[in-house]
């Protein structure tokens, strides 16, 4: 019970600090540096105790590359999708109003897009905090908040910069993006988080 505690805090106040700073339309680089840094000092809160997932595609990475026992993938998925969700309407209620709904115009780009930086974030993350060459580091929090951040920055706007169903899920009931196109975050987002597992797997097959 504790880690899927822990990664509901982990995740609602990743969703809370994307609507407090993207509702409000601060400044182009306040939401994306907030954003990363939101995810890095939650990762580093809490990584001891459940190993700071906050994200559905990340533990499907884990569990893919075997750091994460098949009993905890559901339940960090709902708690992970339950933050989001309960993050997004205190944020609503917290700026006093929600959000504009991005239009997502060229869907394959931002499919891929999602995809990819999906892919960079769940792979970062199973090779700074779960490989055995980086065991025991201190800089895993910072890798994987960066990595956020810098898809943010490169390709939110063009897909809304999710790489996180239970974010997607978040941002779609602040109505920072329509609900009838979060299944392409959904879909790029699981799928790039499995592409880094098996990945991982095959490159580092020695690291059971």
């Amino acid at each position: 019970m504790k880690k899927y505690i822990t990664e509901f805090i982990g995740t609602f106040f990743l969703v809370l600090t994307i609507g407090c700073t993207v509702i409000p339309g601060n400044a182009g680089v306040i939401p994306p540096i907030a954003i990363g840094a939101a995810l890095m000092v939650m990762i580093f809160a809490g990584g001891h105790v459940s190993g700071g997932h906050y994200n559905p595609a990340v533990t499907l990475a884990v569990f893919i590359r075997g750091r994460c026992e098949a009993k905890d993938v559901v339940p960090y998925w709902i708690a992970q999708v339950a933050a989001g969700i309960v993050a997004a309407v205190v944020a609503v209620w917290m700026v006093g109003k929600s959000g504009t709904p991005m239009e997502i115009h060229n869907v394959p780009a931002a499919f891929v897009a999602e995809f990819l930086f999906t892919f960079a974030l769940a792979y970062v993350v199973v090779n700074t905090a779960t490989a055995k060459g980086t065991a025991n580091n201190s800089f895993y929090g910072l890798a994987i908040g960066m990595t956020v951040m810098t898809g943010a920055f490169a390709v939110g706007g063009l897909s809304g910069g999710a790489f996180n169903p239970a974010v997607a899920v978040g941002i779609a009931v602040m109505k920072l993006v329509a609900f009838s196109q979060i299944w392409l975050h959904l879909v790029a987002d699981l799928a790039g988080g499995l592409a880094a597992g098996l990945v991982f797997k095959f490159i580092n097959s020695e690291d059971k």
